[in-house]
């Protein structure tokens, strides 16, 4: 019921459409949405169908912009989404983005600063803020971003268990090697960093973009995404 909620209030081309859902008195309680073909982000980038490499460049600023414009309707809608990552960022056929997954996602008024509730969420995507003082606010979502982000420029996943210890969640091993200025290893080489000066450029001002939404202090992190 929250979903449906939630997902009413909502139009925007970067989210799924929701077609219908069953009644309360149905045996089973389903949701039906459009049907989104080319899979999730995740899957593109360290997953299934990352042997397709579909995923140039160009295609991954679209998601990042796309995926920016989905969140800020979000917040502008007085929705948080909570449970930003790319396994709930959808292509099409276009590969262009659909966001999904709105059962975590809650009503945030304007008017009051956060609200107070257990972090849900996903692991390495959810703001250690929020771990620490059980205050929810858009700058959740705003922290969530800056890993989606990470993974678009690193095609690393989020968590990974087989990285040295202070590198396992994705946001700590950007925020090490930005701090030291090691682009070169910390971007994927297959993206052009290295001949293309444009690339070159937009890679590292999306990795400084990351960098901003991932400070611990939430005031330090960018309004809207």
């Amino acid at each position: 019921m929250n979903e449906i909620e939630i997902i009413t209030r909502l139009c925007h081309k970067n989210l799924v459409t929701l077609y219908g859902c069953t009644s309360r008195r149905s045996r089973e309680l389903l949701l039906v949405y459009e049907y989104i073909p080319n899979g999730t982000v995740a899957d593109h980038l360290h997953g299934d169908l990352a042997h397709r490499g579909l995923l140039i460049w160009p295609i991954r600023m679209s998601i990042a912009i796309e995926t920016a414009y989905a969140l800020s309707h979000f917040h502008a809608s007085d929705i948080l989404h909570r449970d930003v990552k790319t396994s709930n960022i959808l292509l099409d056929n276009n590969l262009c983005v659909k966001v999904a997954d709105f059962g975590l996602s809650r009503i945030f008024p304007l008017d009051i600063t956060h609200v107070s509730t257990a972090p849900p969420g996903s692991p390495g995507y959810v703001d250690p803020q929020y771990h620490q003082c059980y205050q929810l606010t858009s700058k959740s979502d705003v922290y969530s971003f800056g890993v989606v982000l990470i993974e678009l420029i690193t095609s690393m996943p989020a968590v990974d268990i087989t990285r040295q210890r202070d590198e396992i969640n994705l946001s700590n091993l950007d925020i090490n090697k930005i701090r030291k200025g090691l682009y070169n290893e910390l971007l994927d080489s297959s993206l052009g960093f290295e001949s293309d000066n444009e690339v070159k450029r937009m890679t590292i001002a999306v990795a400084e973009l990351a960098f901003q939404c991932l400070q611990q202090d939430n005031n330090m992190r960018p309004y809207h995404v």
